[in-house]
């Protein structure tokens, strides 16, 4: 089951907003309630307000208890950007883009039914390093090498040459 909520045209750049809600996406909603207490940006408050829109969303409309649900996505896409113009010297004018976000969060219990949780992303793949052997191969001679042994192969005939003579 899933259980969406939408912020739109918020005023905070796309980009800084994606910070947070990486920060939080795959947490369980009282886990993620915490970190976005304590995280100092901007956008922190605003997602932290849409996932407790959710909550009340699986609450009130589907009878669901939040506190066993996790985030299952969490995205953002870029709004309308408003112009303005800054004066600059000689007469020229500079653009000011003033970014929006349109912010979604679906909160899911299905990923607690399937068996999966939150894990750390790294541990999985840092065990396979550990265990992948480097295999080194032996060097192939270069050009330069090649020419030098040729080189004095030739010196060692003309010295066998002259010796004979």
């Amino acid at each position: 089951m899933d259980i969406k909520a939408h912020a739109k045209f918020v005023r905070i750049s796309p980009r800084k907003v994606r910070l947070v809600t990486s920060l939080v996406k795959g947490m369980k909603v009282p886990h993620a309630l915490v970190q976005l207490k304590m995280t100092t940006k901007r956008s922190a408050p605003v997602v932290k307000k849409l996932i407790e829109s959710a909550m009340a969303n699986a609450r009130h409309n589907f009878k669901v208890d939040p506190e066993n649900l996790i985030i299952s996505e969490a995205f953002v896409n870029a709004g309308p950007t408003m112009k303005r113009w800054r004066p600059r010297a000689m007469g020229r004018a500079a653009k000011i883009r003033k970014r929006t976000s349109h912010i979604s969060i679906t909160l899911s219990d299905d990923a607690l039914k399937n068996g999966r949780t939150e894990e750390p992303k790294n541990a999985a793949t840092t065990d396979a390093v550990k265990e992948k052997k480097v295999e080194t191969k032996p060097k192939a001679e270069t050009k330069k090498q090649e020419k030098k042994d040729t080189k004095k192969a030739s010196k060692k005939k003309d010295e066998v040459k002259c010796e004979k003579k």
